[in-house]
């Protein structure tokens, strides 16, 4: 019996940055978390622990930082920037894999007007893009995470199978809460990314606040349906919907009723819904999307 080595890689996780653009009096803020992984010529390291093929992750991290000195823009041309260099410079470099997650910040009000330089973190989810770039092609993905919605009525859930171990009452009007994360794999490496996203983000949320929902899973299908309808250049949506339970209180033993207007709200077990909506003429998925 022969021991190989098998597939690897290796990279800088988490590099947390903050851009300030200080073009004119009103600033702009660019929040960053970015994770870089390569993939090469790398067998030597793990078999000898010789390290001249290997580009220290200390040197990512201070890559990472240096390309946001003349300006991040698009999150996804950033990261297309960062990957092709990193395969381009290093020969034993043969694919580089870059996550970024980006965090909204909003202008705050100050005397009743848009203040210069004065910031809160906005809820409405993380912008999430991940590149891969082998030498020759590239992969785009982008999406988000972490997007909480609830719809307060307009969701059902009933006629599931009943056995020794069901108690769950069927219900004709509930509480549906979900935190999205959702991806999407583009067919192109260069677009209008911010419109692509801007136009995803809206797809997913009037989705859900749109479909009556019979399960979560209906749900799923109806959010990532509607991206593939509106934005031509994404071929494929994976979407993580986990079911935020909300469970109506009992006040009765407080002489109190309950028409459906106090509720706990449980977070953990949930229930966890996970799919993929995906045209029917995709073209196949790279690396990237494994």
């Amino acid at each position: 019996m022969a021991i190989v080595l098998g597939d690897n890689r290796y990279g800088k996780a988490e590099n947390r940055l903050v851009r300030v653009d200080r073009d004119g009096d009103e600033h702009r803020i660019t929040d960053l978390n970015v994770s870089v992984s390569l993939s090469g010529d790398m067998s030597d390291t793990h078999l000898t622990g010789a390290n001249d093929k290997v580009l220290a992750t200390d040197t990512q991290k201070n890559t990472v930082h240096a390309f946001a000195r003349d300006g991040i823009g698009e999150i996804e041309d950033y990261a297309l920037r960062l990957a092709r260099h990193f395969v381009t410079s290093q020969e034993s470099i043969h694919r580089a894999r870059v996550e970024v997650e980006s965090y909204p910040w909003q202008r705050l009000q100050v005397g009743g007007r848009p203040a210069h330089h004065s910031f809160a973190r906005s809820g409405g989810g993380t912008r999430t893009t991940t590149v891969t770039f082998d030498g020759e092609r590239a992969w785009v993905l982008g999406g988000v995470r972490d997007l909480t919605v609830l719809n307060s009525t307009g969701s059902e859930f009933w006629g599931f199978p009943r056995e020794e171990y069901t108690t769950l009452a069927e219900t004709k009007d509930r509480i549906l809460a979900t935190a999205v994360s959702a991806t999407w794999r583009f067919t192109v490496d260069e677009a209008d990314w911010t419109r692509a996203y801007d136009t995803a983000l809206a797809s997913l949320l009037d989705a859900f606040g749109g479909t009556y929902s019979l399960s979560l899973q209906q749900t799923l299908y109806a959010m990532g349906s509607r991206v593939l309808e509106t934005v031509p250049e994404i071929a494929e949506v994976r979407l993580s919907l986990p079911n935020k339970h909300h469970f109506l209180t009992d006040l009765s033993p407080f002489g109190l009723d309950n028409p459906g207007e106090v509720f706990h709200a449980a977070d953990r077990p949930y229930g966890l819904i996970e799919g993929t909506v995906r045209r029917d003429d995709a073209p196949p998925a790279g690396p990237a999307w494994s």
